[in-house]
């Protein structure tokens, strides 16, 4: 995925070599909070285990165990998802149809598509608070850049760095979403109430595509009557404009939008969301 932040109106700009930063890009793999209690515990993704014994997995392996013609103890939910994933791969990287689509149906899809969900929802998005959290930084660089191309424009300076160019995962871009409060449906996604979220926002698939991309775009309007409306910033996801979370609008004032993620900005500090919380412990005196 790619993170852009436009500044400005780009004609001709030199760029300098690639800078390497995974703490800033891979922010999850330098959590200790996230790691042990999300990564590396085995029951964080309960949901996603239990869906898979679940009576709409268990329809889809007698399915696909009748039309291939093997017993069903021989497949499993893991199976299935390779199964799918190949179908799914060749259909969006080659462009043909692979005969293990023929095994599914459009029902299996949505089945196999909300078991995607749930490890998303639980791995990277609003299931652990971590999930989110453990991205401020990320989201705090984004504002660090654009609160530094309105002061060089308030000063009448040329912004010295008009396009910013970030390229990290689907595992980059999820959290930040969630963290900005967007796709965040009124009750969580579970093993046991995929109907109820037949229509749910949260979906990984339509959120983080092949080449997924968050854009921030920051205006100056030569214009405005008062400062506040010089700048205002629009976002767009995978080229297509983001209505603000909290307010559906398409543009806002940069002063509202830092007002509204105000505590994120101020009160978000990664090494802190990050730390494990210390067990008590006590000592007896002699």
């Amino acid at each position: 995925i790619c993170l852009f932040l436009i500044c400005g109106l780009v004609r001709y700009m030199e760029c300098g070599p690639p800078r390497v930063n995974d703490k800033l890009m891979r922010f999850f793999d330098h959590c200790e909070k996230f790691l042990t209690e999300v990564e590396r515990n085995a029951t964080a993704l309960y949901h996603v285990e239990a869906f898979k014994t679940g009576p709409e997995m268990q329809n889809i392996l007698k399915k696909v165990s009748a039309t291939l013609e093997v017993p069903v103890n021989d497949l499993n939910a893991d199976l299935i998802q390779v199964a799918f994933f190949t179908c799914s791969f060749d259909l969006a990287i080659k462009g043909i149809k692979s005969p293990w689509c023929d095994v599914f149906d459009i029902d299996d899809a949505k089945v196999l598509e909300y078991l995607n969900d749930l490890k998303q929802y639980w791995k990277r998005g609003y299931g652990y608070t971590i999930n989110s959290r453990s991205s401020c930084t990320l989201f705090q660089d984004i504002f660090q850049h654009l609160d530094k191309a309105v002061e060089q424009k308030q000063r009448s300076q040329p912004v010295s760095s008009p396009v910013i160019l970030q390229f990290g995962h689907a595992e980059t871009l999820l959290p930040l979403l969630s963290l900005m409060g967007y796709f965040k449906d009124k009750e969580p996604l579970t093993a046991y109430n995929y109907k109820e979220q037949m229509h749910r926002k949260f979906r990984s698939g339509h959120i983080v595509p092949y080449a997924s991309n968050l854009i921030f775009v920051l205006y100056y309007c030569e214009n405005a009557k008062t400062p506040k409306e010089q700048f205002r910033v629009q976002m767009l996801l995978n080229e297509k404009v983001l209505p603000l979370a909290y307010s559906q609008e398409t543009v806002s004032f940069y002063d509202d939008l830092k007002n509204h993620y105000k505590d994120i900005l101020q009160s978000c500090q990664t090494s802190e969301e990050c730390e494990l919380a210390k067990a008590n412990s006590t000592s007896d005196e002699l």
